[in-house]
């Protein structure tokens, strides 16, 4: 069946034409769906760009397909959740989770083995309705019909109950992630002047992947609730309704707060002070419509066209913000503070500096400064510059220096917080010298010895990448000395060159190279790659390409390898193989973060239409309405990133150095809202037949280098490919 779908999504790619958005709405052309199935792990639910809540259905599964709480494979709802991950390949969050029921029931997650084991309930995926900003599905237990909605920091519920004599909404306050514990709770009643319940307060401290969480919520009814019961220590806060007529329906709104319950309740005073779901879900709606329509694209292919947006609107459902409405926030130090920014969280920056954050660059202009702003804070309340930031704690989940390749990225492109150049640098450079993660032993010798840490290989060079977005960024502000130590530290990867096998290899600290040595072997969190192969760490130097053709001897040799690595078996030998290396043509991995830039490695070497063949093939086989339709973790919106900003016809390859290099433009004609008003990207004839840039033209006037440098794409004007065989 998925060879019927790629051959489908084949043909029916080349019939992209013109054919403008009908009235505005592009949300309809989004299908959430996509990457529910398979490994993709993409968040089902409502919410609005960018926003801290992410209202949607958790399941019982705590196992990897689970992460972000949902899998097409499986119809099981212990409730709702306000908040999820999307993506990752860890679960954290599920935070505040609401399920309606009819009866007595188990205050307990339960197991699908046994029906009575806790509150859960099928849900009938067969009436089920995703859109941006709105949920929906019948909860076949209780024969309870779900509709959720949401704003920035409060999730809307509206719950339609049959006739019933004991209907109840249970707050669950224990169940969270996959990894996630619970070890404070707390949750208060607001009654009005009659003893009644209107609203209910608390908090839930947890530790689990973040491990000081904090979230505090304020959650008020649409009538008052004659009776509460606790179980569980305030874990469960059960609030009985009494009879339901058929039909009726009940609201719920919750609002969340990193500070405190007061925050919360100010949260919902500013966002949604009324009870209009129809209008909270059309602002919903609205918001997602606003931001969707940045890019137009002009394609009457109905799948192709549900690719797009889908993959536009997953690389917008995070960062999350990360403060009150007075713009109080949580520290990565607990200590509550007053800012004068957008604080954001879920930076997911392995995965994320590579494409979703360049493309934030040129979409999400209006984000930058407070990117740059929330980078900077959090550098001075923990020590450095993010690595994976979660709910105001760092995980340091992966390899290197992340952080500093986006700020600095910021840096040269001219947002900069009104920070000066010292407070720049000195951010930079603090955490480039951190002597923790392998970085101590990077210091010492030169490169990381592989008998001194694990995973050295990855780890020597994602510090490499790092330093040389520092050198970009050092070079840029007029640092020149700097700029040059640290281009010259970024090239310490070459340490690990073998030209007997010619890959990249551990290394002992006697010099020695680790053996056995096969380059299609992984082994997960122990060999010198992670999640990777030789062969697909063999190209993570897009700081230092032409170091990489020094070693190979000439520019014929380099592309030689490059030709192998897609022609290489396409298989990992391992018994332990990190399962996020998929998305296989060869060696080459599409389905994980460290192979993204690779096949633009050919434009960079002069081989322009050999980058085309393989982003194409990339294209029809990696990404499809279905599913399964994603070749690996979303990764907080990386993986759709790569496909948005590849379809553009150009990808940033190099850390901290703002120049696109051309690739293969996946639609005739394409418009962007840049700071500079709208650059139109056009490519007459784009497809099978015409599939390669023969000439590009500029504004009108021919460009000759292999790349258009970020300027030019936000000042505006006209991008036009010639295509040709």
């Amino acid at each position: 069946m998925k060879k019927l779908i790629l051959a489908a999504a084949a043909i029916l790619m080349a019939a992209c034409s013109t054919n403008p958005v009908a009235d505005g709405d592009y949300a309809a052309y989004v299908n959430p769906k996509i990457g529910t199935g398979g490994h993709g792990h993409v968040f089902v639910g409502a919410n609005v760009p960018f926003g801290f809540v992410q209202l949607g259905p958790t399941s019982i599964p705590q196992e990897w397909d689970w992460c972000s709480g949902y899998h097409d494979s499986d119809k099981t709802v212990i409730g709702f959740s306000h908040t999820h991950l999307s993506g990752t390949g860890i679960g954290d969050l599920f935070d505040i989770t609401v399920m309606p029921v009819i009866g007595p029931t188990v205050p307990a997650r339960g197991t699908e083995e046994d029906p009575e084991s806790g509150a859960w309930s099928y849900a009938d995926r067969s009436k089920e309705i995703t859109e941006p900003g709105y949920y929906s599905v019948p909860l076949e237990r209780y024969n309870i019909t779900a509709e959720l909605t949401a704003t920035a920091r409060v999730g809307m519920h509206r719950y339609t109950f049959p006739e019933a004599d004991d209907a109840a909404i249970l707050l669950d306050l224990e169940n969270g992630g996959c990894w996630d514990r619970v070890y404070d709770a707390d949750v208060e009643v607001v009654t009005n002047d009659g003893g009644d319940v209107i609203a209910l307060c608390g908090h839930r401290y947890s530790t689990g992947w973040a491990k000081n969480q904090k979230v505090f919520f304020w959650a008020a009814f649409d009538r008052a609730i004659p009776e509460v019961e606790f179980e569980k220590g305030k874990l469960y806060a059960r609030c009985k309704l009494g009879h339901t007529a058929d039909g009726d329906q009940v609201m719920m709104k919750v609002a969340l707060s990193p500070v405190s319950v007061e925050g919360a309740k100010a949260n919902m005073k500013a966002e949604l002070p009324g009870w209009d779901f129809e209008a909270t879900k059309a602002a919903a709606r609205t918001a997602w419509n606003k931001e969707l329509s940045k890019i137009d694209i002009q394609c009457k292919d109905k799948d192709t066209r549900a690719v797009f947006y889908t993959a536009l609107y997953h690389t917008m459902i995070a960062p999350s913000l990360f403060n009150d409405v007075d713009g109080q926030y949580r520290g990565s130090d607990d200590v509550v503070r007053q800012g004068d920014f957008r604080n954001y969280t879920t930076l997911s920056l392995w995965d994320t500096y590579r494409a979703a954050h360049p493309l934030m660059s040129i979409i999400h202009v209006d984000m930058m400064e407070d990117i740059v702003a929330t980078f900077y804070h959090i550098y001075k309340e923990q020590g450095d510059l993010p690595v994976w930031h979660l709910m105001g704690n760092e995980t340091d989940c992966m390899v290197g220096n992340p952080g500093l390749i986006v700020f600095a990225d910021a840096i040269v492109k001219g947002f900069r917080a009104r920070l000066t150049d010292q407070e720049i640098l000195d951010a930079m450079v603090t955490t480039a010298n951190m002597p923790d993660r392998g970085q101590n032993f990077r210091l010492t010798y030169g490169y990381i010895p592989a008998d001194l840490y694990a995973e050295s290989v990855a780890n020597d060079m994602e510090y490499a990448i790092a330093d040389a977005a520092l050198a970009n960024a050092a070079a840029h502000l007029g640092y020149d000395q700097l700029a040059a130590e640290f281009t010259e530290r970024s090239h310490s990867w070459r340490h690990f060159w073998d030209p007997k096998t010619q890959f990249l290899r551990g290394r002992k600290t006697d010099g020695s190279f680790t053996e056995p040595f096969d380059p299609i072997y992984s082994r997960h969190e122990t060999s010198d790659y992670t999640e990777g192969t030789a062969w697909q760490y063999l190209w993570l130097v897009p700081q230092d390409v032409d170091g990489l053709v020094q070693l190979f001897g000439s520019e014929e040799a380099t592309l030689a390898k490059l030709d192998g690595l897609f022609e290489a078996p396409d298989h990992i030998e391992g018994e332990n193989a990190s399962p996020d290396i998929s998305g296989l043509i060869g060696q080459y991995a599409h389905g994980n973060e460290p192979g993204h830039h690779t096949i633009y490695l050919y434009s960079m070497l002069g081989q322009p239409d050999k980058a085309a063949d393989r982003i194409r093939q990339v294209y029809k086989e990696m990404y499809f309405n279905d599913v399964e339709g994603l070749a690996g973790n979303e990764d907080v919106g990386q993986m759709s990133a790569w496909y948005v900003l590849s379809s553009m016809g150009f990808y940033q390859v190099e850390p901290a150095l703002p120049r696109f290099w051309f690739g293969a433009p996946l639609f005739e004609k394409m418009t962007v809202k840049v700071p500079g008003g709208d650059f139109v990207i056009t490519a007459k004839g784009v497809g099978e037949k015409k599939p390669h840039i023969k000439a590009v033209k500029l504004n009108g006037k021919p460009h000759t280098l292999p790349y258009i440098e970020y300027k030019d794409i936000v000042a505006g004007g006209t991008l036009e490919f010639e295509m040709g065989m």
